[in-house]
């Protein structure tokens, strides 16, 4: 009689979507928490008699910040591992956001609003969502799952402006920092018991990387290259990665677009739109609710820009975002107004569809071009100036309005910026170069099928 060992069956829902799930409800918070920032300025105004130029730098420090956060927290969360450094970082922000009910004075906003809350929410930026992809999950399924992880903003303030809003016009701002509060102190347990560092630190493997032969314990493979190595100082390894990466024209065209991008989006349209709007005779609470559904499209777009990042040269792809968003900019002043117009509508659809796009093909770029294992803490300077560029457009828009009584030089402007980052983009090489920076043995994606 032969008896036969029972084999464990695999679980039917891989670690790393559980891993991608708590991520995903993370990245949703923290950009609910910066995004509420728009829909609290007039409050702000109204009760302590500040000037739109003085929330706005608020808001500046908030963004560039945030910005400056994430290439620090990419090498964090490989010192220190992702799990303590999203629990901590929510901590931070629910102790920000909370004694911002307590603040008297201007300089407590840009503390705790600017850099409490602009740490805590910038190591939780699309970089987490960035190391989260590379390391549990396969290169077949990346593109998609940031794609996923951008719409995370997108669904951010879809969950929370409207809300953050109602609560600022009626009981009072204060009840929609302590909400800010509440969320981010909720999601620390879950994040201890689910996230996990490495696939290896539970026995897995990258979902979607070939099978092990039978008999083998699952450990890191090449699709997993962010396992643990050699302990490197946070701090150095983000500047050693900046200093490297400072010598690639690539590197310097990415951090060009994207600072537009930054620009254009969370520093124009995330600030400006609600108060903007409210200069037509938008009620509050009506433009909030646009600038929640451009999130409800970004979630679609941003997807969707994720699976065709996996399919189509990432540098046309953000030729057509870059270039189809500087149009609709330009058009901005001729439609806003009391009411929703179709018109109105039709930019709404538009910008929410292409608001996020740009960042699975820019992660890609990444990629491509400077190696997997570093590509998180680059993409994490690439984003440090998405962010300064968007904290900059954020005051110069409020000059702008403080200046002339109105925004149409502030929608110009982006609208421009936007058309020459699409022009700029083409000038990206398809294929890296030989003998660049990365690190020994480890090919692109490019050069491995070059």
């Amino acid at each position: 009689m032969v008896s036969r060992t029972a084999t464990p069956a695999p679980p039917r829902i891989h670690r790393a979507w559980w891993v991608a799930a708590v991520v995903l409800g993370a990245l949703v918070a923290a950009a609910g928490f910066r995004s509420s920032t728009g829909a609290l300025l007039e409050p702000l105004e109204s009760e302590f008699g500040w000037s739109r130029s003085t929330t706005s730098g608020a808001v500046t420090a908030n963004l560039v910040i945030y910005g400056l956060t994430a290439p620090f927290a990419a090498a964090l969360m490989e010192r220190f591992g992702i799990r303590r450094v999203v629990a901590a970082s929510l901590l931070l922000v629910a102790v920000g956001s909370g004694l911002t009910t307590l603040m008297t004075q201007a300089w407590q906003l840009w503390l705790l609003w600017g850099l409490a809350v602009g740490i805590g929410t910038g190591a939780m930026a699309l970089v987490l969502g960035a190391v989260v992809a590379n390391r549990w999950f396969a290169e077949a399924h990346r593109g998609l799952v940031t794609g996923i992880f951008s719409a995370a903003g997108a669904a951010g303030q879809l969950v929370f402006l409207p809300g953050i809003a109602a609560l600022a016009m009626g009981p009072g701002w204060r009840y929609a920092a302590l909400v800010v509060t509440v969320a981010a102190v909720l999601l620390v347990p879950l994040v201890l018991l689910v996230v996990a560092d490495h696939p290896v630190d539970v026995g897995a493997e990258p979902y979607g990387a070939e099978a092990e032969r039978p008999g083998t314990r699952p450990g890191p493979s090449p699709s997993d290259p962010a396992a643990p190595q050699q302990p490197t100082s946070a701090a150095r390894l983000a500047v050693d990665t900046l200093r490297q990466s400072l010598r690639s024209r690539v590197f310097w065209i990415l951090v060009g677009t994207f600072w537009i991008c930054g620009w254009s989006t969370n520093g124009l349209i995330g600030t400006h739109f609600i108060p903007a709007a409210h200069d037509h005779g938008m009620p509050q609470t009506t433009a909030a609710g646009l600038l929640a559904l451009i999130g409800v499209f970004d979630m679609a777009g941003t997807i969707a820009s994720g699976w065709l990042t996996d399919k189509v040269d990432p540098r046309w792809l953000l030729f057509g975002y870059y270039g189809l968003r500087g149009l609709s900019l330009l058009a901005v002043p001729t439609l806003l107004g009391p009411d929703v117009q179709p018109n109105l509508f039709l930019f709404i659809v538009f910008y929410g569809l292409d608001w996020v796009a740009t960042v699975p093909p820019t992660i890609a770029l990444c990629r491509r071009h400077f190696g997997v294992a570093r590509s998180g803490v680059v993409f994490g300077w690439v984003f440090a100036s998405h962010m300064v560029g968007a904290g900059v457009a954020a005051s110069y828009a409020g000059w702008v309005r403080s200046s002339t009584g109105d925004y149409l030089n502030a929608w110009l402007t982006a609208g421009g910026l936007c058309v020459v980052a699409a022009f700029a983009c083409l000038a990206i090489a398809k294929t890296p170069q030989r003998g660049s920076w990365h690190p020994a043995g480890e090919e692109s994606e490019v050069a491995s099928i070059a």
